[in-house]
């Protein structure tokens, strides 16, 4: 595999500052030594290559924008570069991290209890406890309001009942957040790995995202203690904030695969000779590919960079952030289809990485919110008018 070239058509890169880029060096050095060599391996075998999680936490990528209890405390500029470079490896891997940072360790951060933010927060930073988020249920992905699950209050704590599904790191999670309805609305739960009544079960045969762990969450009477319950969560609004920290990651990670298979669909068409011992990049149909792939990341480079900046200043708003994962998802996939169209029948097999990004953003467009879901979010806003039913 030729060594990754970063596009940069407008010098984005001069708008970032020494630590961000230095940030996103240290993580596509880590990508490019330690994790190309084993994704192949790992998506052929549908498993995730769980040996980068200690080296993942060493180098603080995980809950990376967070600040104390072992966290990192990078902008989010940076945290989003860090997505940007786990993605172009792969978007399971991206999806471990951002369940881990965005949708775990935040909710704890900002929902939990002194006692809980001490017990799981540093082992997370450190990659030493996994964890998951349980919201999508297998009746209610886009409608996450209609949950069935529900944390009856008892004497001793609460019990859970009902199920979650395509549940991202659920068999290797010590703990997973969980939403239920209670008498006083939505709240969340830390549930720990091991407790009667709680199991996760690995979902088979998947033709996407097969180096993700993705698992059904099932809660039968499942007694938890009143020390669970994360104390500042409330109502619907609790987890939607989680998705918006996760989809901006999202944004950003999209990117990276974008950038993948541009860099391996002009590397290919450089070097792969037909018709008049020529190669195929000198042709009109193969450059108007590369130029659409060209433009559409340079785009999508700007668009979460201001995004970034918006958020650092506390001014980011969740439709700017479904503007962006609409976005940059759409564009990530219709990239990597055009870059194996341009490898070719080459572009089926594993040696290269077209297909499996194709694969894998099939996913990426449905979770945290489908791309029709964020095109009605955006003319809810524009029109103040939902059309959701």
């Amino acid at each position: 595999m030729a060594k990754f070239q970063a596009l940069d058509f407008y010098n984005v890169d001069g708008l970032l500052s020494d630590e961000e880029r230095m940030v996103r060096d240290t993580v596509r050095e880590f990508i490019d030594a330690e994790f190309m060599p084993v994704i192949r391996e790992a998506y052929r075998n549908a498993e995730f290559p769980r040996q980068v999680i200690p080296k993942i936490g060493e180098l603080g990528l995980l809950g990376s924008n967070l600040s104390g209890y072992g966290c990192a405390g990078l902008n989010n500029v940076a945290y989003g570069l860090i997505n940007q470079e786990l993605e172009r490896g792969d978007s399971g891997l991206r999806s471990f991290a951002s369940v881990q940072g965005s949708l775990v360790m935040y909710p704890i951060h900002t929902f939990g209890s002194e006692a809980q933010k001490q017990q799981w927060l540093p082992k997370m930073a450190a990659g030493e406890a996994v964890g998951c988020f349980g919201l999508t249920e297998p009746d209610f992905g886009s409608n996450p309001g209609g949950m069935r699950t529900r944390a009856e209050k008892t004497a001793n704590g609460w019990v859970l009942n009902g199920g979650k599904m395509w549940i991202t790191n659920g068999t290797l999670a010590d703990v997973a957040v969980v939403w239920a309805k209670t008498d006083e609305g939505v709240r969340g739960f830390l549930v720990d790995k091991g407790t009667p009544g709680f199991e996760a079960v690995p979902i088979h045969g998947k033709l996407s995202l097969r180096a993700s762990d993705t698992a059904e969450l099932l809660f039968d009477n499942c007694e938890i203690p009143s020390d669970n319950l994360l104390p500042g969560s409330q109502g619907l609004k609790s987890p939607l904030m989680c998705l918006s920290q996760a989809r901006y990651g999202i944004a950003w990670g999209a990117l990276g695969s974008a950038m993948a298979c541009y860099d391996e669909a002009l590397t290919y068409a450089k070097g792969r000779i037909q018709f008049d011992n020529k190669p195929i990049a000198s042709h009109q149909l193969v450059q108007e590919k590369l130029v659409t792939m060209l433009s559409e990341i340079t785009k999508a480079q700007l668009l979460v960079l201001q995004l970034g900046r918006l958020k650092d200043q506390g001014k980011a708003t969740a439709a700017q952030i479904s503007l962006a994962k609409r976005n940059n998802v759409h564009e990530a996939l219709e990239i990597a289809r055009m870059a194996r169209s341009v490898l070719g029948a080459n572009g089926i097999l594993d040696d290269y990485q077209a297909m499996r990004h194709s694969c894998n953003l099939e996913s990426v467009i449905t979770y945290e919110g489908t791309h029709d879901i964020h095109t009605l979010i955006l003319g809810n806003e524009i029109t103040g008018l939902p059309a959701f039913s």
